[in-house]
C-alpha cells in the first residue's frame, strides 16, 4: 500500500465542520472530493442545508497538497482515493483584547489529516 498525507495544524476552522467534511471524504477518489469541497465553496452543494464554505476552502487546499505528496512520491494521480480524512481538536488560546472588551476572547483551532493512498 502506498500512501500520502498531508496536515494541518492549528487550522483556524470549525472542530464540527471538519468532522462533517471528514466523514463525507473518507473513501472517495481525490478528484470527486476536490469537485465537491469546490461545489461547496460555490453554493452548488449542500450537505444537510449548509455549505461549510470557510472548512472547504481549507480542505481544497489540503487534498491539494496531498496530492502533490503523492506525485512527489510517484504515484498514479488518476488512481488516488482518500484513506483516512481526520479532524482532532486543536489548543484553544486567547485572542488580543479589542478597544473595547477588557479581555480577548477565545479562539479553538482544529488539527486535520488527510491520507491518501494509490488503489
Amino acid at each position: 500500500m502506498k500512501i500520502a498525507a498531508a496536515r494541518f495544524d492549528e487550522a483556524r476552522v470549525s472542530f464540527k465542520h471538519s468532522v462533517v467534511l471528514c466523514q463525507k471524504l473518507k473513501g472517495k477518489k481525490v478528484d470527486d472530493a476536490k469537485q465537491l469541497l469546490s461545489n461547496l465553496i460555490d453554493k452548488a452543494v449542500d450537505i444537510n442545508g449548509k455549505y461549510y464554505t470557510s472548512a472547504s476552502k481549507k480542505f481544497l487546499e489540503m487534498v491539494g497538497c496531498a496530492e502533490a505528496n503523492a506525485k512527489a512520491k510517484g504515484f498514479d494521480i488518476g488512481k488516488l482515493f482518500i484513506k483516512n480524512a481526520k479532524a482532532d481538536r486543536g489548543r484553544t488560546f486567547m485572542l488580543p483584547k479589542s478597544r473595547f472588551r477588557h479581555r480577548g476572547r477565545k479562539a479553538k483551532s482544529t488539527n486535520i489529516i488527510i491520507e491518501v493512498e494509490e488503489r
